[in-house]
């Protein structure tokens, strides 16, 4: 919604997202999103969706982009995972927050389908996910609605960026 906003009284985002797709390699694209996604979600998931519309096989683009949302998902897991070694991470988490803890690892598999899905960071949710050591199959069974968010936000912002 935001970028069709911006589009219709700010920006022309066809103009951007063509000098984007002129300027840069998908590699330093694809890079980029996978820390992005990684580290904090940085930017959002739909500005390179939306540059995945403009590249010359957009829904192939998009499965790439899906892919490397999951991959950076997954990292961020382990990262979380590693964090929980670090003794003040663990006493806080141990002590501070131990209630909501328990409360995260009876539904975790719905915390991690919301943040799959929803406008959530994903990476954030995954981090967590690892901290509270979530268990790690069904992490990324629920992870994989990841491809079903690409999939809407592929069609509505395909759909958006074509019509304008």
């Amino acid at each position: 919604m935001l970028l069709v906003g911006l589009e219709l009284f700010v920006l022309d985002f066809n103009d951007i997202l063509n000098d984007l797709v002129a300027k840069y390699p998908p590699s330093v694209v694809f890079s980029f999103f996978l820390g992005s996604e990684t580290i904090m979600g940085i930017v959002p998931p739909e500005i390179f969706i939306a540059w995945a519309s403009k590249s010359p096989s957009p829904w192939l683009f998009l499965f790439i982009l899906a892919t490397l949302s999951y991959l950076g998902g997954i990292l961020a897991y382990f990262i979380g995972n590693r964090l929980f070694l670090i003794a003040s991470v663990k006493n806080y988490l141990e002590h501070k927050v131990a209630t909501h803890i328990t409360n995260l690892r009876k539904w975790g598999g719905l915390f991690v389908v919301l943040g799959a899905i929803t406008p959530l960071p994903h990476s954030l949710v995954s981090l967590a996910s690892g901290l509270i050591k979530y268990n790690f199959k069904q992490y990324m069974l629920w992870a994989l609605f990841r491809y079903l968010r690409f999939a809407i936000y592929g069609i509505i912002v395909f759909q958006a960026l074509a019509a304008s």
